[in-house]
């Protein structure tokens, strides 16, 4: 028997749920505003189970920051950086050590390499609600 979720060997991803978008926009522009006073806002783009997120600086320049994969769980999401080298995203380590955390942490791990602020990494957030 397969397990459910699963079909031979592939994964099946699902979408998220629209409370867990609205959440994930909410605490996103929390930390934001938190921590990253050098950004106006942040964007969410949706694609499947994927949450492209970018910054807003002020003067309207939007900052690609990362890609945020649903993995059923509002808490956790698995994390991708983006490389403007390639114009692309490419699954990484967060400070953590783990391909994969909180929101907030993949927004400060994006931020510091992009923001120019590797404090961001030294001293990981806690989880927040």
């Amino acid at each position: 028997m397969v397990p459910p979720g699963t079909w031979g060997t592939m994964t099946i991803w699902q979408r998220p749920p629209e409370s867990t978008k609205t959440s994930l926009r909410q605490r996103l522009a929390a930390r934001a505003a938190e921590r990253w006073p050098q950004l106006s806002g942040i964007t969410i783009r949706w694609h499947g189970e994927f949450a492209y997120v970018a910054g807003q600086l002020p003067g309207g320049t939007t900052l690609p920051l990362m890609r945020l994969r649903y993995a059923g769980s509002a808490a956790t999401w698995g994390f991708a950086i983006y490389r403007a080298s390639h114009d692309d995203y490419d699954k990484s380590i967060l400070p953590s050590g783990y391909p994969a955390g909180t929101p907030q942490e993949a927004l400060d791990c994006a931020c510091g390499l992009y923001l120019a602020d590797t404090t961001a990494w030294l001293n990981p957030p806690p989880p927040t609600n």
